[in-house]
């Protein structure tokens, strides 16, 4: 089952255990931006409801995503169920029925129901999915963008995505790819305002950052594209991280300036 089916079946499942509540389905991330690999990117998506679900309807959602996680990429789906309510205006902290990603997986084997208690929680991640669905977002299913979703101001969306790069320095050696991308476009967004996905941002670094930098977001690129790229521990682009992350961590803060908030 590859993207278009798994899309449509994903749609009617919803669709069929949230009936008359469910005000729309729609796709942001890789998908949105229309750079999406099956090998690389995960399937982005935010539901849309008139009230709040049951623990039963909550259960059943989750449901869905694991019974169709055979056929889905290999990162999965990350989604994330809101209330029409704090779309537009649009709440920050922004609160969450029910949210799944691969990273909750081992939990929700373990203990489905655990991951139903959402009271009182917020995501700062909503913030940017909501600004890419504002921008370039896909409805499957429902009520159009503009109709369900109100404007996200500057300083939330930046919010959310500083809070994803302020461990940039440790969390590039583990996921190099992904960090090295989302640097850039985090430093694209601080300087020109720019709302970009990952490789768009990476396509920026190349045209707008300095040489050694380039060449290591050129290989983070062709690595995302699904190319064979080695940045193993041994490898020489491996030890180039440290210095590229503190190199864009430093950019960020002082275009951040004179207020930067990532202590660099």
């Amino acid at each position: 089952m590859r993207l278009e089916k798994l899309l449509h079946v994903l749609s009617d499942r919803y669709a069929d255990i949230l009936g008359n509540h469910l005000v729309g389905l729609y796709l942001h991330g890789s998908i949105a931006f229309g750079c999406f690999s099956w090998e690389q990117s995960d399937v982005d998506f935010i539901v849309v409801v008139d009230e709040p679900l049951a623990e039963q309807t909550k259960l059943g959602l989750l449901a869905v995503l694991e019974d169709l996680r055979a056929q889905a990429p290999p990162k999965g789906f990350e989604m994330s169920v809101v209330l029409q309510a704090i779309c537009k205006p649009f709440t920050y902290p922004t609160p969450y029925e029910l949210h799944f990603s691969n990273s909750w997986l081992d939990r929700y084997l373990a203990d489905p129901q655990s991951l139903c208690d959402t009271r009182g929680k917020t995501d700062v991640d909503l913030a940017a999915h909501f600004t890419v669905i504002n921008h370039v977002g896909i409805t499957l299913y429902g009520r159009p963008v503009t109709d369900v979703f109100g404007p996200v101001p500057h300083q939330a969306y930046l919010d959310s995505i500083l809070m994803d790069v302020t461990q940039a320095r440790q969390d590039i050696l583990a996921s190099p790819v992904y960090i090295i991308l989302n640097l850039c476009r985090v430093l694209a967004y601080v300087k020109n305002w720019q709302v970009l996905s990952k490789a768009q941002g990476g396509q920026w670094g190349v045209t707008h950052l300095p040489e050694p930098h380039r060449s290591i977001i050129r290989k983070a690129l062709a690595a995302y594209s699904g190319d064979e790229v080695d940045f193993s521990p041994s490898s020489t682009d491996h030890q180039r991280l440290p210095d590229f992350s503190a190199f864009m961590l430093q950019e960020i803060a002082c275009a951040l300036e004179p207020d930067p908030t990532l202590g660099v």
